[in-house]
């Protein structure tokens, strides 16, 4: 990913609290040089020292096919906001874009072992609504395996973190300020969390 120096994020803490929270992403493959995408919910944990992501597609969804021990990459981001010039001093000056994304990049594996692929159901129960666990926890095995035969989970361990945070830094602060608080005052959720992330880089 193309990232300017101004804009390059590299405390991996931050860029891994970012991935769980904007968790529902976009995975790449690549087969005969025509490039695949699906959008899917994944939860990002670490193993042995390591990022690792995990998700699941739907069997009939045949990108899965092209996964296995294959290079991926997954794309995570999710708060972005139009930039109007009349924030800056100089008159000559163009619109841009605020906006945060990841990239990471890994080698996936197929998990094809009931006990192990369930678990990774549950993990993601547990992380967008644990209060649904106490109704799985309820429902037959022979429902639990039936939704089991329809997906295939994988997970990918990260080599390459690629983190862009651009959040008009190489502006002046009396212009990042303007900006906040334009941001702020937006109706817009995705607005007021840029702003959100420009006021941390001014304290």
């Amino acid at each position: 990913m193309y990232i300017p120096k101004h804009f390059r994020a590299e405390n991996e803490e931050e860029i891994f609290s970012f991935m769980q929270q904007y968790s529902f992403a976009t995975i790449v493959t690549a087969k005969n040089n025509l490039p695949i995408a699906t959008h899917l919910p994944f939860t990002v944990s670490r193993k042995e020292g390591r990022i690792t992501m995990a998700a699941h597609f739907a069997k009939a969804n045949d990108q899965w096919k092209d996964l296995d021990g294959g290079r991926v990459l997954v794309i995570f981001s999710e708060p972005h906001a139009y930039i109007s010039p009349k924030h800056y001093d100089k008159e000559q000056s163009v619109p841009t874009w605020n906006y945060i994304s990841v990239h990471a990049y890994g080698n996936a594996s197929l998990v094809s072992e009931p006990g192990a692929a369930m678990a990774m159901l549950e993990d993601m129960i547990n992380q967008y609504e644990p209060g649904y666990k106490v109704q799985w926890d309820g429902l037959p095995l022979e429902f639990k395996l039936k939704m089991l035969n329809g997906i295939v989970a994988f997970e990918i361990h990260v080599d390459d973190l690629q983190a862009v945070q651009k959040l008009s830094q190489n502006k002046s602060a009396v212009e990042q300020k303007r900006i906040v608080d334009t941001l702020s005052a937006s109706p817009h959720e995705s607005e007021k969390k840029i702003a959100e992330y420009m006021a941390r880089n001014l304290e």
